[in-house]
């Protein structure tokens, strides 16, 4: 993992990937760890798949955007614990109903961001793709992308995040990973248990949060 950090992010993102990822094998917590980072790739990949072009299109659609708001609110709205019960109610306990209820609640950040930052486009980046001739999709990629990075980057790193606690929440119903670990800890008054896997959660949150910021703005620059 810190060679591909080393590869992606640069050599300070690895130092900390490896340190992060060291302290949670020093604490004894390493496949808990692990399931809890494919939980979060997973649903952030799958939100971020779902979200990015619903946000472009957003952004180009104004009665798109009007339509979306009123969801985006009720579901920034509802506390995350609620995105549970339905999942549950329909998929039974288990890791099935933790990924689903990631998925969701990482959605709206990413999708709001997403259009505010095409929005915030300077139209003159765009007049100036259009007058040498260049395609929709290049003024998207070479134009539009790069200069609305910083904002997808905030956006990026709020689904992480958001996803993270969701996926820690879910360790409630059967979702395993560290969340179950803090439960655990919890139910049984282990406070040690309990300590170990809050900070094994922090340090795979600082993980994900660096490699993320760290992979977009060495592509960026």
């Amino acid at each position: 993992m810190a060679v591909v950090a080393l590869v992606v992010a640069g050599r300070k993102v690895a130092v900390l990937a490896g340190c992060c990822l060291a302290f949670c094998w020093l604490v004894g917590l390493w496949t808990a760890s692990m399931q809890t980072v494919a939980l979060v790739v997973v649903a952030v990949a799958i939100a971020v798949a779902i979200a990015f072009p619903l946000g472009i299109l957003a952004a180009r659609r104004p009665r798109i955007e009007t339509a979306l708001r009123p969801v985006l609110d009720v579901m920034q709205t509802v506390p995350p614990w609620v995105y549970l019960i339905p999942a549950v109610m329909i998929f039974s306990l288990g890791r099935v109903p933790a990924i689903i209820a990631t998925i969701v609640y990482g959605i709206p950040p990413m999708l709001r961001l997403t259009t505010l930052a095409f929005r915030g486009v300077p139209s003159d980046l765009k007049e100036l793709g259009q007058a040498i001739g260049a395609k929709p999709r290049t003024i998207l990629w070479k134009i539009e992308f790069p200069a609305a990075t910083p904002t997808l980057l905030v956006g990026l790193n709020q689904c992480i995040l958001l996803s993270l606690a969701m996926v820690v929440l879910a360790g409630l119903v059967g979702a395993g990973g560290l969340g179950a670990e803090v439960t655990r800890g919890l139910t049984r008054m282990e406070m040690g248990l309990g300590l170990r896997a809050g900070l094994a959660i922090v340090a795979v949150a600082i993980l994900l949060d660096s490699f993320s910021k760290g992979a977009i703005q060495k592509k960026t620059s």
